[in-house]
C-alpha cells in the first residue's frame, strides 16, 4: 500500500509539473501571437505616416491660410502619438554609421563631405517596437 501510495504521489508530482510547463508554453505562445499581430498592425500604420510625411513636404501652392497643412500636421501628430504610446520609436539614421541591423542601403554614393559608411540621407524612416526592429530605415550611404 505504501509503495502504491508513493507511486501515485510521484505520478501526481509529474502531472503537476507537466501542467505547469504546458501553462507556461501556452502563455508564451499567446504573448508571441499578440506581439506579431501588433507588429503587423503597426507596420500598416507606418505606411500612412509615410504618406503624411510626403504630403507635409509637398508644396501647398501658396495656400495663404495653411489650413490644409495644419490639418495634415494634426493628423500626423496624432498618429505619431499613437505609435509612441504603443512603444514605437523612430530610428535615428542621418549622420549615423550604417548598421545593417537597422538600415537598408538603397543607394551608395561617393561623397567628400561624409565619412565612409555614414548615412547621408533617409529615404524612408525606420522604426523599433521596443527593442524589436519593426521596419528598417531605407538610407543613402556614403562611399569613400
Amino acid at each position: 500500500m505504501q509503495r502504491q501510495r508513493d507511486d501515485y504521489y510521484d505520478l501526481l508530482l509529474r502531472k503537476a509539473a507537466e501542467f505547469d510547463n504546458y501553462r507556461k508554453r501556452v502563455e508564451r505562445e499567446r504573448r508571441e501571437h499578440t506581439e506579431t499581430a501588433t507588429a503587423e498592425l503597426l507596420t500598416d500604420l507606418l505606411a500612412i505616416v509615410d504618406d503624411l510625411e510626403r504630403a507635409l513636404q509637398a508644396d501647398t501652392g501658396g495656400d495663404p491660410t495653411g489650413a490644409l497643412r495644419r490639418g495634415i500636421e494634426l493628423i500626423y501628430q496624432q498618429l505619431l502619438d499613437l505609435l509612441r504610446k504603443r512603444g514605437v520609436t523612430p530610428i535615428s539614421a542621418v549622420g549615423a554609421d550604417f548598421d545593417p541591423r537597422f538600415h537598408q542601403a538603397v543607394i551608395h554614393e561617393p561623397s567628400d563631405q561624409h565619412r565612409d559608411g555614414e548615412v547621408m540621407a533617409e529615404m524612408r524612416r525606420g522604426y523599433l517596437l521596443g527593442d524589436r526592429l519593426l521596419r528598417p530605415a531605407m538610407v543613402k550611404v556614403a562611399k569613400a
